[in-house]
């Protein structure tokens, strides 16, 4: 089966699919079928988002399609972050490195540093039927990157997840797959995945 990642994201791209490694599947992108439009963000909630974006890509294309919305929630912030995470501070056209430059100055004389990173999936099949999986990770804000960062995820370098010395993007695939909040919502995609007929 042809499974679309409506993601123009390579790190969540490069997340997503090693969670679904070994599924009767071909991972595309948006690249591979052509479609340069990028979806809008309009809902109020991770998952409102997530399906926006998921039907958005399954629409123009007509393939099972997983689209994720997720993001930061920072106690000493409020509210600033959640769904607006990547458009927040810096900015959506910020590159990496400016966007976690801009964070990590307004986190410096915040005493508290507790945070949860959230992810939802949600899932198109074939037959325009939509399926959600959720997945949440509490943890801290480092004051500095302790670790170098995939493209498009630089908080994963500053932010060390609840049961675990070092910061996301320090540990191992297995370790992230099983703690961060897009590998708990891919894998229980993958066990939805793993039990539909081929």
């Amino acid at each position: 089966m042809k499974l679309l990642l409506g993601t123009n994201n390579p790190g969540k791209v490069i997340e997503i699919s090693e969670v679904l490694q070994g599924l009767p599947l071909k991972v595309l992108t948006p690249a591979h079928v052509g479609l340069t439009e990028v979806p809008p963000e309009t809902g109020k909630t991770f998952e409102a988002n997530a399906r926006e974006k998921a039907h958005f890509y399954f629409e123009r294309t007509q393939l099972p399609t997983v689209a994720d919305d997720s993001g930061i929630m920072v106690e000493a912030l409020k509210d600033e972050l959640g769904i607006h995470t990547r458009r927040w501070g810096a900015g959506p056209d910020a590159t990496d490195s400016e966007w976690i430059a801009h964070f990590l100055e307004r986190m410096r004389d915040e005493e508290n540093k507790r945070a949860a990173f959230v992810c939802v999936l949600a899932y198109v099949d074939q037959l325009g039927a939509t399926y959600t999986f959720e997945g949440r990770c509490e943890g801290i804000i480092t004051p500095t990157l302790e670790a170098d960062y995939l493209p498009g995820l630089p908080i994963s370098a500053c932010f060390k997840p609840e049961g675990h010395s070092r910061v996301f993007s320090a540990l191992t695939i297995e370790q992230k797959n099983s703690t961060s909040h897009r590998g708990r919502a891919a894998v229980q995609l993958r066990n939805f995945l793993s039990k539909m007929p081929e």
